[in-house]
This record gives C-alpha cells, structure tokens and sequence, in this order.
C-alpha cells in the first residue's frame, strides 16, 4: 500500500490508500474535526461516506494474526449490538474476516509488516419502507460499523505502526475536544510520540493510564473522567437477564471505548444502598446501574445517606434497562431523539461511552415514617396498585403490567382522599375538551370492599414496624404531639428506610422480608464476564466491594458502617402536620389514580408526559377523579404508549412545584398502595417537592 499525505482546507489529517489488487480503485481518507469523510473513487465513479465524530466511541491498533493479501480500507457493519459483523472488501464481495491480535500478542504474523487501525462507530442508518407513526418512534437505526485502515508504507512494522497511531491519536483527541499535538500534524515525517502524549492515559497501546483527560477530559465544570466506572448490577431484575445482556450487549461497547471498570453484583435487596452510603466513591467517575429502575432508586437514596452527600451527588449516573419498567432509560432517549425501541442496551451503553453528564431534576418525598429522594415518579391508585400488586409476574418482564393492567380493570377501585398542590406559574394544566368535571361517583368494587388475602402487600402495625427496622421520623410525631409548632428541618431528620436496614437480622431474632426474587451465585458459571483491559470483575462474595467486608470510608476511616440517616436539602415546604399554604389549590373527594412524574415515560412503553424535560423543574401531576367508566380507563391505559391518553375524559394533567396527598380510609384493608419509583413505602400522609437539577445523568 502507498499512503501519501495531503494538505487540505478543514482536514486535520488525509491520506489516499491504494488498493494493488485493483488498480483503478482508491480511497481518499479524511480526518476533520467533524469526523471521517472516505471517498471510494473506481472506474470514473465517486461514493462518498461520512462517519461523524459524535458516532466514534474508539479506535484500536492492532496487528494481524496471519498475512492479507489485500489492501484495505473498508467499512464492516455488525448488528449494532456490540458483536462484530460480517466484513467486506473494497471490491464489495464478501470475503473471511482477517483476524487480528494486540500489538504484544505471541499470535502476530511477524511477516506481514502492516500496522492496522480499527475505528468503531455505531451510525445511525434509515429503515427503508417504514413510515413514521408520530414523532417518538424514530425510523432510523444505529448499527456498529468498523473502519479499518491498513498502513503499509514503510518496511519496519515500527515505522508503520507509528502512522497508525498518529491517526489514533488525532481521533482521541478530536473525540475529547483536545487539541491535536503539533507532532500528528506534521506532513511527511514518521510521527514520534510526545512525552505530553504519554499522560493521556489511552490504554494498553503505549500510554499510561490515570490521567485526568480520561474517557472525555475535563468539562465545563471540570468533570475529571479518567478513573474507573463502578458498574452495579442487580442479578434478577425484570427477567433476571441483567447478567447476561451486561456480558453480551455493554461490555463490547466498553472495551471498543477503553473504559476500565468495576462490577459489583447485588446479593440482597437494600445491598446498592448500603454500599452508596459506606464507600469512598471518589475512585470512580461515573456509577453505572444495570438492572430496573428500583436498583437506581437505592443508589440514589444511598448517596444521600451520606454526611459528602453533595460530593456523591455530583457523580454521574448511567442506567442499562435490564428491569421491566426502565423508565428513565426509555426518557434518556425521548429526551435526544434516539430510536430506543430498536436497540434499547446498545443505546444506553452508547450513553455511557459518549454522554456528558447532564443536570436532572429530583424529587423530595417525606412520607410519615421516612424520607427519600425520588428520580422517576410518585403514585398512588390504579397505576400503583399495577406496579405494585404485578410484582408476583416479575418473571414475565413488562408484559406483567398488561395482564395486571386487565385484572385492574374488572375490580376496579377508588379511593378517597385530599390531594393539595402548588401549581407552577405560567402553566395551564391539560384537560380533556370532554372534560365535565365531577361526574357521579364509581361504586366501589367487591375486591376494594373484600380484605385481600395476600399478607405481603399489606403495610405492617407499629409492632411490626419496629421488627422490621422502620422507625417512624420524629419531625411527623413531635409535630404532633406539640401542636405542630416545630419545622424539621431536613437534614436534622434521622429516618431508616425499610429497603436498607430493615432487611437485617433482628436482635430479637426476627427476620425483615427477604428480597422475593432469588440469583444463582456470582460463583456459577453464569457470573463469567469478559472485561475489559484493566478491567475487574468484583465478585459479591468476598470481594473487596463486597457490603459484608466494607468499612466506612468518610472521615472515620477504619469504623464500622454508621446508621442509616437521611442528609440532603432541606424541606422549604410546612411539616406534614402543618396545613398547606394559602397559595396552594385542594381537591378533595374520590380518585381513581394520583400519579405524578418528572420523566417524560414511567416505563418503557408509557409516555406519561410528553412535554417534559431533563431538568425542567416540573413535576407533572395527573388526576383522574371517580366517575369515569372502565371504557374511558381502558381508552386511557391504551394511550399511554403514545401520549394520546391525556385527551381522554376526566383525564386532568397539571404541572405543579410541590404537592402533598392525604389519603383517607388508611386503616382499611383495601386501602390501596403508595409507590414511590415503583417501590411500596407507608400509606398515608405524603409530600413531594420538586429539587431541580440535584442529579447528573450521563446522556447525549
């Protein structure tokens, strides 16, 4: 191959590569800071492909394992999965993939002195014959691509493995918005690496590792990415496929990337939190969760768990939808337009490798005996008692909210209670042109009257509180037993979460619940991952990471784990005990279902609120009064994949700052359930207020 080198306007690097086995055919390669451009030129004819920077997640050079004969410089198209691809030559045909070894491996063809780069990008490609519905299903695909170019133009590997990397170098440099060194750019000359260039810490091939440029360098905000991932992955979430779509489908994308990482695999419930409030998290740049959204909901809430929780608050998050909701997942992707139903791990994994992290709004919930922070959604009737109650199909995956949502339907309910509101200026809530306001009541159904025979649904006594670990906070009972003069302020509340400590052995030799769902052991033959270079696989028995080994890494270095107690901003809302301010609207009477979100989706298939944003400081209320008819319900259950089911009647939709809600009949046995990002908390009194942008999420 004859590689020549060319000065061009807007062209950080161009070289032409000349195939021998065709005379007439050659490829002009140019490199610009908006990515590839390759230009295949044959037999008077020109096609022209282009590869966008934001499309490119690595390059690697490699070296091959047994000699090719040809010249190449081709594109190869795999599923988009991560899994490679069948590949083809410049001619078109399809031939046997070359095979190819690290640059140290014992396997190399010492006689074959080319040095190879491969470049993997996943480009958006356009599905042929498919008309777009409405505006949330996109009618593009991303599918993996590979660019390999083969260097041959000197008679030393060295001298043309030393080409190969200035073009390596360049492209890691324009993907992290780092200027290219003076050295790449020089014409004609054998590029020699920089000493600066050893401290960028781009992998195995020739520079160390721990620099502060990392995966992206240094943001805006002086995010510093160069340390490690921890990756927590929840075994039996949804499916229990986690394990596996990990394996197969994110660490591919990682190890294209050169992402390093840890992975701890989650023993019990409540096992994530406890690790989120013990660790020193500043050894990693991001926390990746690979599971449902209940595994992030007890990251989350174990940061704040935390005396640094602002410090650990500010360290990106990412999420793989291995659960049967993954409604942030599926938001993530509404919110940049990515076609998530094609692809939904390759997407996410896509976030992780290329994402910044973005701002998102939280949402603080004060219940009577605890007090958490919620990232996706609060409800309360139809939707809940769906969530909640289908737990007992978890084996199905998202199919178990539609045979759910069917028993629902026949027996169906309400509720009575009191729903306050602060609603946010300038906003007009969204009602339904057949809105008629209150219409004659729903008579309640046999199954709300009957007691429910399923024990584990039902919200313990005080007595068995205490034996489950829940204590009930203070601000709620001093409030009351002082008049209710007394502001708790947030972060003074000391407050358990039943999903932590209450799982532990009592002293008295109760057992809290165990988790419902059982693994196999990160011993089986199931546990096996390929990691990436310089990667670990933490297993969860033994492990350094391993909860039962863990010693709190704050200030007390050395101790033992601290109680669980909740820190964070404080309230700027009345105590539960108080009344609501005079600016605040009331609704009082039946309900069918309270939800509230501050995602646009609650689950992969539900768009709950289409207008909403990342961090738009909106919670997004939606009330449907007593009165409506199982067809308007059924109407409304079926609109929620496309966001058509606000124009159903009695359908009411208001965006709002705060809100609180006072469910009555607490002591019934049909009461029905609060759930707060799909997780069963105390029935009663409940108040939600919007924090904006406390969190930083990892999208594109």
């Amino acid at each position: 191959m004859m590689a020549v080198s060319q000065a061009s306007s807007g062209a950080v690097l161009e070289e032409t590569f000349y195939i021998f086995s065709k005379k007439k055919t050659v490829y002009r390669v140019r490199l610009t800071e908006k990515g590839l451009n390759l230009q295949k030129e044959s037999n008077g004819s020109t096609k022209t492909e282009a590869i966008l920077l934001s499309d490119i997640v690595g390059c690697r050079c490699v070296r091959s394992r047994r000699k090719s004969e040809s010249c190449v410089c081709r594109p190869s198209v795999g599923s988009g999965s991560g899994n490679s691809g069948s590949r083809k030559s410049a001619s078109g045909k399809s031939d046997v993939a070359p095979s190819y070894v690290d640059d140290n491996s014992s396997e190399q063809d010492e006689n074959d002195l080319s040095a190879y780069l491969h470049i993997y990008a996943y480009v958006m490609k356009k599905r042929r014959g498919r008309v777009k519905s409405d505006p949330q299903h996109s009618s593009g695909k991303r599918e993996r691509t590979t660019i390999t170019l083969r260097f041959r133009s000197f008679d030393r590997y060295e001298d043309n493995l030393r080409e190969a990397q200035r073009w390596r170098v360049a492209i890691k440099c324009l993907m992290r918005n780092k200027p290219v060194p003076k050295s790449v750019l020089c014409n004609g000359d054998a590029y020699e690496p920089d000493v600066n260039e050893g401290r960028m810490g781009w992998g195995p091939e020739g520079s160390p590792n721990g620099s502060p440029l990392g995966r992206g360098g240094l943001d805006a905000e002086g995010w510093d990415d160069s340390r490690r991932l921890l990756v927590l992955l929840n075994p039996k979430s949804g499916p229990g496929k986690a394990r596996e779509i990990f394996q197969r489908r994110v660490v591919p994308v990682l190890t294209e990337a050169e992402m390093p990482y840890d992975l701890h695999v989650t023993k019990h419930a409540g096992d994530a939190r406890q690790l989120m409030r013990s660790r020193d998290l500043s050894k990693w740049s991001s926390i990746v969760v690979v599971g449902g959204d209940g595994l992030l909901f007890e990251v989350l809430n174990g940061m704040f768990e935390r005396p640094d929780w602002e410090a650990a608050i500010s360290i990106p998050l990412a999420i793989v939808p291995g659960g049967s909701g993954n409604g942030l997942a599926k938001s993530l992707c509404y919110y940049s337009g990515e076609p998530y139903d094609q692809n939904p791990v390759l997407l996410s994994s896509l976030n992780i490798v290329k994402g910044q992290p973005m701002p998102m709004d939280l949402a603080r919930v004060e219940t009577k005996s605890q007090i958490m922070f919620s990232f996706l959604s609060v409800g309360w009737g139809l939707l809940a008692d769906i969530d909640i109650e289908s737990e007992r199909l978890r084996a199905m995956g998202g199919q178990r909210f539609t045979i759910w949502s069917v028993a629902r339907l026949i027996g169906l309910r309400t509720y009575s209670g009191r729903l306050s509101y602060l609603p946010v200026p300038g906003h007009q809530p969204i009602i339904s042109p057949d809105h008629k306001g209150n219409s004659a009541p729903l008579p309640r159904s046999i199954s709300q009257s009957a007691p429910r025979g399923n024990r584990d649904l039902d919200v313990p006594d005080e007595t068995e509180e205490r034996k489950l670990g829940v204590f009930r906070s203070r601000s709620y009972h001093e409030d009351m037993g002082n008049g209710g003069s007394m502001r708790e302020r947030f972060g003074s509340v000391s407050s358990r979460s039943s999903m932590g400590d209450g799982l532990a052995d009592d002293p008295d030799g109760v057992v809290g619940r165990p988790r419902l769902d059982s693994f196999y052991s990160v011993a089986s033959r199931k546990s096996t991952f390929y990691s990436a270079a310089a990667s670990s696989y933490l297993s969860a028995v033994g492990s350094s990471l391993s909860v039962s080994s863990l010693e709190y890494d704050g200030n007390n270095v050395g101790t033992a784990i601290p109680p669980a107690r909740m820190y964070g901003p404080a309230s700027r809302l009345p105590s539960l005990t108080q009344p609501v301010p005079s600016d605040w609207k009331v609704i009082e009477g039946d309900f069918v279902m309270v939800h509230a979100s501050y995602q646009s989706h609650i689950s992969g298939d539900a768009l709950f609120a289409p207008n909403s944003k990342l961090a738009d400081g909106i919670i997004w209320l939606l009330v449907i009064r007593a009165g409506i008819t199982r067809a308007q319900l059924l109407q409304f259950l079926l609109g929620l994949s496309s966001g058509t089911h606000l124009k159903c009647p009695l359908v009411e939709m208001i965006p709002v700052r705060a809100f609180r809600l006072e469910p009555k009949d607490s002591s019934s046995p049909a009461r029905g359930h609060l759930a707060v990002d799909g997780e069963l908390v105390d029935y009663g009194p409940l108040q939600v207020e919007l924090v904006p942008s406390l969190a930083r999420v990892l999208s594109r």
